[in-house]
Parts: C-alpha cells; sequence; structure tokens
C-alpha cells in the first residue's frame, strides 16, 4: 500500500463521489485546470471512470483517492498515467480540498506517485505539467525535485481561452540517486 505517516492512497470505489465532488466542485480548485467546477453527475462519472481503468489489462491510469490518515477522510486525487509503455513515460497530477492546501499533502502525494512509478511500474521518465499561473503546484513539483523543462505554449483550451503548460520532469537514475538506491 502507497502511505506516508500522514496520508495513503486506495483505490476508488463508487461512494467516494460524493468526497471529490465537495472540492471539484469548487471554481477555486478548477481555476487552473480544463475541468470543472463539476456538477454531481460529471464528480459520478468521474469516479466510475477511474474504476473502470483500474480493471483494464494492462493498466494505463492509476488514480487514487488520498486519504488522510488521522480523520480517514478523502481529501484528493492522485494519478500516474502511463503514456508509452515502450519508452516506460508516465505523467502524475494531484488536487486536494482546499482546506488541506499548503499543509505538504500534495507533496506526499506526489512522493508516492513518483515512488509507484519508478519503484512499481520500472519507469524511465515521469512528467507533470501546471499553469504557469499555478504557483502552489509550481511549488510542489521543485520540491519533488523534478526539472523544469519549459513552456509548452497553447497546450491546453482552459474554459475560453489557450493555457500554457509548465513542463516539469524526472528521471529514473534521478529518483535512484536522491533516494540512494541501487
Amino acid at each position: 500500500m502507497l502511505k506516508t505517516s500522514r496520508i495513503q492512497f486506495r483505490e476508488m470505489v463508487p461512494e467516494d463521489w460524493k468526497a471529490i465532488h465537495r472540492y471539484a466542485s469548487q471554481e477555486i480548485v478548477s481555476q487552473f485546470q480544463p475541468w470543472g467546477p463539476n456538477h454531481e453527475k460529471e464528480s459520478i462519472t468521474y469516479v466510475n471512470e477511474v474504476i473502470n481503468d483500474a480493471n483494464r489489462n494492462p493498466r494505463e491510469r492509476y488514480a487514487f483517492a488520498i486519504v488522510e490518515k488521522q480523520s480517514n477522510l478523502l481529501i484528493g486525487a492522485g494519478e500516474l498515467q502511463i503514456t508509452s509503455f515502450s519508452n516506460r513515460v508516465g505523467e502524475i497530477g494531484y488536487v486536494l480540498h482546499p482546506d488541506y492546501w499548503g499543509k505538504g499533502f500534495a507533496t506526499e502525494a506526489g512522493e508516492l506517485l513518483l515512488k509507484l512509478g519508478f519503484e512499481d511500474l520500472q519507469l524511465h521518465r515521469i512528467f507533470a505539467t501546471c499553469d504557469p499561473r499555478n504557483k502552489a503546484s509550481e511549488k510542489v513539483l521543485k520540491k519533488l525535485d523534478m526539472t523544469l523543462e519549459g513552456i509548452i505554449r497553447e497546450s491546453i483550451l482552459l474554459k475560453d481561452r489557450w493555457r500554457d503548460s509548465m513542463l516539469f520532469s524526472l528521471l529514473e537514475h534521478e529518483w535512484t540517486d536522491k533516494k540512494g538506491l541501487k
């Protein structure tokens, strides 16, 4: 099981849509995303897609509920998507309820996603993107020791306009060096 002293990942279950909807329905949570704020139907659809994707073989999408251990509450979601099996590449992402912002939970979730990717799935490269205006997410990616590779210009249609994306990555040997593995 993927966990730290404060959080753990678990597979999503159908009733998780309610906890996910509590944050996914908020404008502030989706302000830098091409989705949201969600209506109930969209949150239900998201959870159902995650559950269906977990049962695919080979599994490409590892999306987990982030549970705060002390309260046992679902506080967000963390995801690793394998974008290329042949090149061993994955992309990570995370989202948290605003009550848990600025407390290190996103960094812990990112560490667990990197661990899953490099140690369990044997990926070579893991990347993440964020809106250049999303300074909190940029800070998390830097805390994860991911390297800023550059800006992908107008890569996502964000509601009614195009959004640039900052591209960060970490390589397998950088992870093993950082963790003192091998």
